[in-house]
């Protein structure tokens, strides 16, 4: 390792990346707008291969690009999924390519969370140059096999489980093992609800299993050694609980030892040691008084350590490791000594022999880039953006602050290039239940870029600051609407109280729940926004439960009733609009169906409101599922908003 270390050593001297100079126009939208450039990028297990997945033009899709990595100048071997598109890949050998293929199958969605994309595998072998499909609709690879050459554990849920009432990681899930030159495949464990989901250790041995008892409403963990077949019993959670259990890995020398995420009696969740033979916690190894642990950090090396947990992580103005493994601390800071505009800094892939790897950024002057070291050399692959300079976007800063009924309070506020006060948009995260880790963000970025202050709150509610802080947003009552609304709005005046915004150039816009929130500002008194503008919004809370009511229990249920039903309900405060609205919608949208805004439509138009409707033909709810021309459309229609129908004299 020492010899390896020293590689980044002897390079450093060498690396230099010109910065250009900062202009002050605004880039075109249609840079924004662009889909990623390069999706990703892998090592053969030997090395001697780089493949990037990458998208060569504004409206194409992507395509694989096979280098040899001693000549990277060399014209690469190129594949193409049509009229499927390749959406991951994946090394299984050092001339087999696996890939997770993606393709719009119906122009309508078929029902809550029923898109219109379905998923299959397939692989190309280098050698013949062969390009070979597996028909399992729906398959995700699990696991590579190292030990295995040409064979991969691929899973999937069977039909009778799609809409199942379970949580995704409980839900009962097939596994087979894929022989990707014949492509049989033989089946290794078919999960039921007792038992529905497996994770394979290094060797591809089944070592844990979720299941759920339905006869005692808890959730259950399972474990086995190498060898053995039979299941025994790890740990019982009920399904009223709001605490978490998770187990993220075990301990390598001692492998009866897991390591656990959960609260176990705490507000905050820590990383804690759990003995699989007494059934009991023995340690806390991490755990803070402000957030939540976020996780762990495995091994760079997937093929030699694929067990090996070398970090615990937690996440506050950006994403923190603690390292338990010195050597790989030690590479990891040379990596962010490296690598320009360091901010989240990630191993992709790294051959056996340890000698080359693929380094990922990503930050808010960094849309994403890849870099490769190989024998010695350091350089760059690509990027995701690569017409957005780093000097032309914009800062990130973390804050806390109190909200008005004295809750302690946190928020991303991304800076424009410029001096404040600036105009300001709250950008409220979806969900609402989610922990949000703003790195790069798109929106904010291009709002910053055309001179927009942009505030990312962390409203009551938001997973990664304890179970106090989420049930504060709906046990005693929904705050939806209150004092989750509340919390945005204290965030924009948190910013003009400390000279950064201007009182009177206030703007809301938000996706999905942060659309709900732009709607709720557009009908608030006393009125501190200009203008909103609601993306995907829930517009009808009781008709968005409906949509999956039947299948709630235990947390969720009282989580979501408690909550929806509760919450002011935007359909029925339109006579209440008191500034002008933009609202947007994907017209084959799974999540929040577009029903949502034709819905509020008729009944603001009916009160003759000040309104502007967008629809975006052909996307879906996420992100992924918008092209080049929707995003163009979006952002186009945003900008002109705010400076031309955002309240007197445009924002």
């Amino acid at each position: 390792m020492v010899k390896f270390i020293s590689l980044f050593c002897a390079i450093c001297a060498a690396l230099s990346l010109s910065r250009n100079s900062f202009a002050n126009a605004p880039y075109p939208l249609d840079y924004f707008a662009l889909r990623e450039v390069v999706m990703d990028a892998r090592l053969s297990p030997d090395g001697k291969r780089l493949a990037i997945l990458t998208i060569p033009s504004k409206e194409g899709d992507p395509i694989v690009e096979v280098y040899k990595t001693d000549n990277m100048s060399a014209k690469p071997f190129r594949l193409n999924a049509d009229p499927m598109e390749v959406r991951n890949i994946y090394w299984a050998t050092n001339d087999n390519i696996v890939m997770r293929l993606r393709q719009k199958v119906r122009d309508k969605i078929e029902g809550f969370n029923r898109g219109v994309f379905e998923y299959k595998l397939a692989s190309v072998d280098l050698k013949t140059k062969k390009f070979k499909e597996y028909d399992q609709i729906g398959a995700s690879i699990s696991h590579l096999l190292p030990e295995k050459p040409k064979k991969v554990i691929y899973s999937f849920t069977p039909g009778e489980f799609e809409n199942n009432r379970l949580s995704e990681p409980f839900r009962p899930t097939a596994y087979y093992e894929l022989d990707l030159k014949t492509g049989r495949k033989r089946l290794i464990l078919r999960g039921k609800i007792s038992l529905g989901q497996v994770e394979f250790d290094g060797k591809g041995n089944p070592w844990l299993g979720r299941g759920f008892d339905i006869a005692n409403g808890e959730y259950v963990w399972y474990f086995r050694r190498p060898g053995e077949t039979d299941w025994k019993e790890l740990y019982r959670l009920s399904e009223n609980s709001y605490e978490n259990f998770s187990v993220v890995g075990f301990d390598v020398g001692n492998p009866h030892l897991f390591f656990v995420v959960a609260n176990n009696g705490h507000d905050k969740e820590g990383l804690w040691e759990f003995d699989s033979s007494s059934k009991k916690f023995t340690e806390l190894i991490y755990r803070r008084n402000d957030v939540d642990v976020r996780g762990i950090r495995s091994h760079s090396n997937s093929w030699t350590s694929y067990d090996e947990v070398v970090a615990v992580s937690y996440a506050t103005d950006k994403l923190h490791y603690e390292y338990f493994n010195a050597e790989e601390a030690a590479i990891y800071k040379q990596l962010e000594q490296l690598v320009p505009n360091a901010y989240r800094t990630s191993i992709l892939s790294r051959t056996k022999d340890s000698q080359s790897l693929v380094v990922y950024n990503t930050g808010p002057r960094d849309p994403g880039s890849y870099y490769l070291l190989h024998k010695g050399k350091f350089s760059k692959v690509g990027s995701e953006q690569p017409l957005l300079e780093a000097d032309k976007l914009a800062d990130l800063k973390y804050i806390k602050f109190k909200a008005r009924d004295g809750r302690d309070l946190a928020a991303y506020v991304t800076v424009p290039n410029g001096k404040p006060p600036f105009p300001a948009i709250v950008l409220p995260h979806g969900g609402p239940f989610v922990p949000q880790l703003v790195v790069y963000d798109e929106w904010a970025q291009m709002l910053a870029n055309n001179g927009y202050m942009v505030v990312q709150p962390q409203y009551r509610g938001s997973f990664n600051y304890g179970i106090d802080f989420h049930k504060a947003s709906f046990i005693n009552g929904s705050e939806a609407g209150y004092k989750m609304q509340d919390d945005k709005d204290d965030s924009a005046l948190e910013l003009v109280k400390r000279g950064w915004a201007d009182k009177g150039r206030l703007a809301m816009y938000g996706w999905s729940y942060g659309g709900y929130a732009a709607l709720v500002a557009a009908s608030r008194t006393p009125q501190i926004y200009q203008c909103s503008i609601a993306g995907a919004a829930v517009a009808d809370m009781t008709m968005q439960v409906n949509y999956y009511r039947s299948r709630l229990r235990g947390v969720q249920k009282e989580r979501q009733l408690k909550y929806r039903l509760g919450a002011v309900n935007p359909i029925d405060e339109t006579a209440k609009v008191n500034i002008p609205l933009l609202m947007i919608h994907g017209s084959v949208d799974q999540r929040v169906p577009v029903d949502h805004a034709k819905k509020y439509r008729k009944a603001i138009a009916d009160q003759g409101k000040d309104f502007k409707y967008v629809e975006l033909d052909g996307a879906d709810h996420f992100y992924g599922t918008l092209n080049y021309d929707h995003q163009k459309l979006l952002y186009e229609s945003i900008i002109s908003f705010l400076k031309n129908d955002c309240g007197p004299g445009g924002l």
